[in-house]
């Protein structure tokens, strides 16, 4: 299935069950936002989306606490679950879904080398955090669209359980 074609259908199952939807991206720099905007009508679905990419704009806008993130870094699962429960709250959606991740080529290290993702999905029902490590040899365009591929499977998977 293509991405287009997945974009479509998450719509239509968000307008069906009037669900809303925001995003918080890092590494994705918008590219989740802008996927689930491309088609018309999606304004009755989508609230928000925000690029967070500097860690103060984590701590200023998504109010991650710095305390955890200064202890576990803005790649982590900690980061994460912060950035999509905190979304949750801010923009009154149904769902939130955050983004965090090392796109490169560089900025990864042996812990977090290039390719590592973190994708959560948070609602009233479950919050997840999903870890990916794409191949740190994919080009930094090819990690973002990996993690679109993977965070449209997670969105639509978690609008089965609401």
């Amino acid at each position: 299935m293509g991405i287009n074609h997945q974009i479509k259908i998450i719509n239509e199952r968000l307008k069906k069950k009037k669900l809303k939807i925001s995003i918080a991206e890092s590494c994705s720099g918008g590219l989740i936002s802008y996927n689930l905007t491309k088609l018309p009508g999606s304004s009755k679905s989508f609230i928000m989306g925000v690029v967070c990419y500097s860690n103060d704009s984590k701590i200023k806008f998504l109010k991650v606490k710095k305390k955890k993130l200064l202890k576990y870094g803005a790649v982590s699962i900690e980061t994460c679950r912060q950035m999509c429960k905190n979304l949750l709250k801010i923009s009154k959606s149904n769902i939130a879904v955050s983004i965090t991740g090392i796109a490169g080529p560089g900025g990864g290290t042996v812990k977090k080398p290039v390719g590592l993702v973190y994708i959560g999905i948070a609602s009233k029902k479950k919050i997840e955090i999903n870890k990916f490590i794409y191949n740190k040899k994919l080009s930094r365009v090819n990690i973002q669209k990996e993690t679109l591929k993977s965070t449209l499977k997670i969105i639509n998977a978690h609008i089965s359980i609401l």
